[in-house]
């Protein structure tokens, strides 16, 4: 017989092993999250690189809604009615910074991560170290939801100083914007751990971030649209977002805080999970 065939028995051992190694590598990837201190690190590293334009980072971040909110609050706001009981311009403002919060997360965990995994090696880099793939992970969904932060604070100076808004309950909103800037990293990494390349993550923006803009009540009330798409609507992570925040810019207490923190919170939990399955599989291979 000759040295190149298998026996049977040789045969099974051989797609026994295979089975196995499938097994253990689906056990890998569905693992649930294994975070550590590790993580820190990873959030420090980006804050380093970040710091040195801090100034220019900010400013891109906040001139645009900036731009809208004078454009539209003052010029369009003159022409219309109060909307929910405050002024066009408190009604935009209020909608803005969310706007503002959600673009600050999402473009770091899109265009900085994939960056950072892809072009500039960072996470093969890091991934020679003690730190795991959870703690990369966690390292930019935490740092994600600290730059927006900073937006969400820079852009709710610029209100306060315009006077939209001077309600102490406004400082309330900051854990708010943060809760929501790791959610909506959670919701990026997923497509940066799927992305072929710079297109798909332009693509997603245009097919997924702007319409829900348009439909989370930043620009206008949902009750605006029209019955089933309210419905559509109410889910998105964007409106509970702004339904929270909005009435703590303005002074008043949310009436559906208990619903849009766990929608959040489901959202942010979910997605990071499924972020992590598909990071560790392209990582992994």
């Amino acid at each position: 017989m000759s040295s190149m065939q298998q026996t049977p028995a040789q045969t099974t051992v051989a797609t026994h092993a295979d089975i196995d190694g499938v097994a253990r590598r689906r056990d890998v990837l569905f693992a649930m999250p294994r975070p550590s201190r590790r993580f820190l690190p990873v959030w420090r590293r980006n804050y380093l690189v970040w710091r040195k334009y801090l100034f220019e980072r900010v400013l891109s971040n906040i001139i645009e809604p900036l731009i809208t909110l004078v454009a539209f609050g003052y010029g369009l706001g003159s022409l219309l009615p109060e909307v929910g009981g405050a002024t066009y311009l408190q009604f935009l403002a209020s909608g803005s910074i969310c706007m503002s919060v959600m673009y600050s997360a999402k473009f770091e965990s899109l265009w900085g991560a994939y960056s950072r995994m892809e072009t500039q090696k960072t996470w093969a880099a890091i991934m020679n170290t003690p730190s795991s793939i959870d703690d990369i992970v966690l390292g930019e969904v935490a740092w994600a939801g600290s730059k927006a932060l900073v937006t969400g604070v820079a852009m709710l100076l610029v209100i306060w100083g315009l006077g939209v808004a001077r309600s102490p309950l406004a400082l309330l909103a900051l854990p708010a914007l943060f809760l929501s800037a790791l959610t909506f990293s959670a919701m990026a990494l997923i497509v940066n751990s799927l992305a072929r390349g710079y297109d798909t993550l332009s693509n997603y923006f245009v097919v997924v971030v702007t319409p829900m803009v348009f439909l989370s009540g930043v620009f206008f009330p949902l009750e605006q649209l029209t019955p089933w798409l309210r419905v559509v609507a109410q889910w998105l992570p964007l409106a509970a977002m702004v339904d929270l925040v909005r009435p703590l810019i303005l002074g008043h207490t949310p009436q559906h805080l208990v619903r849009d923190l766990a929608l959040l919170l489901v959202y942010g939990v979910g997605c990071y999970y499924v972020a992590l399955i598909f990071t560790r599989k392209r990582l992994l291979k």
